[in-house]
């Protein structure tokens, strides 16, 4: 019972500033990303805003998606989804992460999920402490946001769990480096296949050159 209690009254703190701003009118997206230091695969943005009161009764356990499991990642997808306002999912592929750095990339693949988001928010807040340059919404970061605020935390595992699931797809695509296993990080299993194979087209060649010089 206690913990219960306790995940509830996280919530409500995780949950204050959002739901007092959106009794103003404005909608609050927070805004995520994974993906930003593996060796092969897109980076993923996701953004998010979510209905407060329903939010409530689905998503007592949503935290930072690096706190949980895969599988608990899995189960809380849906349930974003299901209480979302609007929600946006946006990548940058591997070609785009060579040509304009990981930052920029990362950016880009912010602005395509927001742009998915209808209706369009009236506040974003962007996990960490870089603003996304040449955005045209109110934007504030914050830092460790997917622990401080609901609607980060849900984009954090938005973005998570659609990156893991095209990392899968890419495992197929491409057997033998073990991207359904480490989704593109540097294992040492996956810096071996790298040597052993040599790169695949979703590898970052940036990343690599201290593993396989071209």
């Amino acid at each position: 019972m206690k913990r219960d209690e306790a995940a509830l009254q996280r919530l409500e703190t995780l949950l204050e500033e959002e739901e007092a701003l959106g009794g103003q009118g404005i909608l609050v997206a927070g805004v995520d990303e994974a993906g930003r230091g593996p060796l092969a695969g897109p980076v993923c943005a996701a953004c998010c805003v979510l209905d407060a009161a329903r939010a409530r009764k689905l998503l007592t356990g949503l935290d930072d998606s690096k706190k949980l499991t895969e599988r608990r990642r899995e189960a809380l997808f849906d349930p974003i989804l299901e209480v979302s306002v609007c929600h946006g999912i946006g990548f940058a592929t591997v070609e785009e992460i060579g040509r304009l750095n990981i930052l920029g990339a990362t950016f880009l693949a912010m602005k395509r999920a927001i742009s998915l988001c209808h209706p369009a928010p009236g506040m974003v807040w962007v996990d960490g402490n870089q603003p996304i340059p040449g955005l045209d919404y109110p934007q504030r970061t914050v830092v460790g946001g997917d622990g401080k605020r609901l609607c980060i935390a849900a984009a954090s595992v938005l973005a998570k769990v659609s990156r893991d699931r095209y990392m899968r797809k890419l495992d197929e695509r491409y057997p033998g480096y073990g991207f359904a296993s480490h989704k593109g990080y540097g294992s040492a299993a996956h810096i071996q296949a790298i040597r052993a194979l040599g790169p695949c087209p979703e590898h970052r060649a940036l990343f690599l050159r201290n593993i396989y010089p071209s």
